[in-house]
């Protein structure tokens, strides 16, 4: 090796620019997404670490009992039951997408489809008012509900 007095420092210098992100972030915190928790319940259908990590596989396995399955209950590890219904159970408690859903999705960058189908309470709100969207919502078939 005639360049090894070359190589072997330019080996250095890329791992060491490679790999410098990481050291440069060491012990410094990752920033905190707060959300609005609601205020009158004090408890979820999980504890909130299960929740934190796990909401996304429970709603979809949830929509997937109630819609392929037709079951509605949900028992929970502590043997509480809860109904399977994602407006009238989650976000009766998380009653603001913007300030609870949308913090924690925006800030890992996904977009998850519950809103394909599902109306935010926000927009519920609005949209329930106006007689020609009630009209066109009773019109629709069964499989649209």
């Amino acid at each position: 090796m005639h360049d090894a007095g070359k190589v072997i420092p330019g080996i250095i210098i890329f791992v060491v620019f490679v790999t410098l992100p990481f050291w440069w972030n060491v012990g410094k915190a990752v920033p905190k997404v707060e959300v609005e928790l609601p205020k009158e319940y004090t408890s979820c259908v999980e504890d909130k670490s299960f929740m934190i990590r796990e909401h996304m596989k429970l709603l979809d396995n949830w929509r997937n009992e109630v819609v392929r399955n037709g079951y509605g209950v949900y028992v929970n590890s502590k043997g509480q039951t809860f109904h399977m219904k994602f407006q009238e159970g989650c976000m009766k408690c998380h009653s603001s997408k913007e300030r609870f859903c949308d913090r924690c999705h925006n800030f890992v960058a996904v977009k998850p489809y519950c809103w394909n189908c599902h109306i935010s309470p926000e927009e519920k709100k609005g949209w329930a008012t106006k007689k020609s969207n009630v009209e066109t919502f009773s019109k629709q078939p069964a499989s649209h509900h």
